[in-house]
């Protein structure tokens, strides 16, 4: 089964936080999946959370590592359909590029953005409940 799994889920397992082991567990065995912005989110990610001062460089070093070996199949958004998704629903380009995924790939989204989630619901996606 196919997953698409976002920079928020994704973040959670690369620094250990709680939700960790139960994303783990539904994703085992399965094909994951996701636009090509997510290395830059991951980045992203990290750089909010050194302003927080919520992670180290030595933290975000391994999380890295850990990223690196994941095995996860990147897909080209359709950018005018994103766009399309984004404007119908209100939402960014960034969390329209998963939509967008989910829905052509007719595949579960696995997030722990509560805004994705209800998005993903109001465009009927599965959203996988972590």
């Amino acid at each position: 089964m196919e997953i698409v799994i976002d920079t928020s889920a994704l973040i959670s397992v690369l620094v250990g936080e709680p939700e960790r082991e139960r994303i783990v567990e539904l994703t085992k065995g399965s094909t994951l999946i996701g636009p090509g912005s997510i290395p830059w989110e991951i980045g992203n990610a990290f750089s909010a959370m050194f302003k927080q001062k919520r992670l180290t460089l030595a933290e975000a070093e391994k999380g890295i590592s850990i990223f690196k070996s994941i095995p996860l199949r990147y897909i080209e958004p359709d950018f005018v359909k994103a766009l399309k998704l984004s404007k119908q629903g209100n939402i960014y380009a960034y969390d329209a590029y998963y939509l967008d995924c989910a829905i052509r790939h007719k595949a579960p989204l696995l997030t722990l953005d509560r805004k994705l989630s209800a998005s993903a619901q109001n465009f009927n996606v599965e959203v996988l409940e972590v």
